[in-house]
């Protein structure tokens, strides 16, 4: 009796063994969301040809090197309302896997603090992955325009096209003429900023307020051959490349308007952001970011940035979640200001 006891112990433990291997083996497999045939979407919160759909694409085509199963990154244009359609919906709808991330404006963090319409996602609750770059902001206009300089913008209006709330094509201007009496005249509805330079080239609009990398990847030859005039930039700090272009800053006559154009220019240090829904497992982030970082160093990627005339100067998911929560420590005063101005 005992050794039919010891040999029935000694069979439910294979059996438990047995069992065993095959649930840390599926535990082992779980961790990895591309199984069975999933790739990675990447949402761009604009359309095609601009300077968000471009790191978009070029991103998705490299970081599945460095993610489980080297998935294919699928790029998927959601456009609309300055990309706050793409964040909404990373933000609700995405499924909270690791399958999923995008990019969104950089300034579009700073709609849910201001009180923008459509603003429906939580900037300190989003994962933030990373950016390849931060940015310089320039306002530029045509060489043909009346509008030449900062000066003349006191006296002439400047027509602009913008690419909707959010953006800092239409933010930017529409506040600065009330903080520094600018006259500027929006023209809604593009896209994204490739359709401005295009209404820019066919005289329907004289200029966009666009990122520097922008202008460089798409119109290279525009400011070294003075097809436009680059009336003034804002970011952290003066950009060496066109170090003889004023800063924003410069114009600013009191220190309330300083602190409110920096407020405003806070989204240049969040770059081009790469997000991923909220609540993701803390593994699951862990890959997305580690995965983006090995990204920012590889060659390849690195040769076909180098090749697109795009300015890489990363910064991580840690660094932008950060940013964000030192924005959003901001005086309510100059929150409330800007959040009226550029509604």
């Amino acid at each position: 009796m005992a050794i039919s006891r010891n040999l029935a112990v000694l069979a439910a433990a294979v059996m438990t063994g047995l069992g065993a291997a095959p649930a840390q083996a599926q535990t082992a497999v779980d961790a990895n969301p591309f199984r069975d045939g999933k790739q990675l979407t990447m949402l761009i919160g604009f359309g095609p040809g601009g300077g968000y759909d471009r790191w978009g694409r070029t991103v998705a085509r490299h970081i599945g090197r460095h993610l489980p199963g080297k998935p294919n990154g699928v790029p998927q244009n959601l456009p609309g309302a300055g990309s706050y359609n793409a964040a909404n919906t990373l933000f609700s709808v995405s499924p909270k896997d690791g399958t999923v991330m995008g990019i969104i404006a950089r300034d579009a963090p700073l709609g849910r603090l201001t009180g923008q319409t459509g603003a429906r996602f939580d900037p300190l609750t989003i994962s933030w992955i990373g950016t390849p770059t931060t940015e310089t902001n320039v306002c530029i206009s045509n060489a043909k325009a009346a509008v030449k300089s900062v000066a003349d913008l006191q006296t002439t209006e400047l027509i602009l096209g913008e690419t909707g709330a959010g953006t800092g094509t239409r933010s930017y201007p529409k506040a600065l003429s009330s903080i520094l009496g600018m006259k500027f005249k929006l023209i809604a509805g593009f896209p994204s900023s490739s359709d401005v330079f295009l209404a820019m080239e066919r005289g329907e609009v004289d200029g966009i307020c666009e990122s520097l990398d922008s202008v460089h990847g798409k119109k290279p030859d525009w400011i070294p051959k003075k097809i436009v005039n680059v009336l003034f930039q804002g970011g952290d700090e003066i950009n060496p490349e066109i170090k003889d272009v004023p800063s924003i800053l410069q114009f600013a006559k009191t220190e309330q308007q300083k602190a409110e154009i920096r407020f405003l220019y806070a989204g240049q240090g969040i770059g081009r952001p790469f997000v991923a829904p909220p609540d993701l497992p803390p593994a699951r982030l862990k890959m997305l970011r580690d995965a983006f970082n090995a990204t920012m160093k590889d060659p390849e990627f690195i040769a076909e940035v180098t090749k697109q005339n795009l300015d890489l100067d990363p910064r991580t998911g840690e660094q932008l979640e950060k940013l964000i929560r030192e924005i959003y420590a901001t005086p309510k005063e100059i929150v409330e200001k800007i959040g009226e101005l550029i509604k």
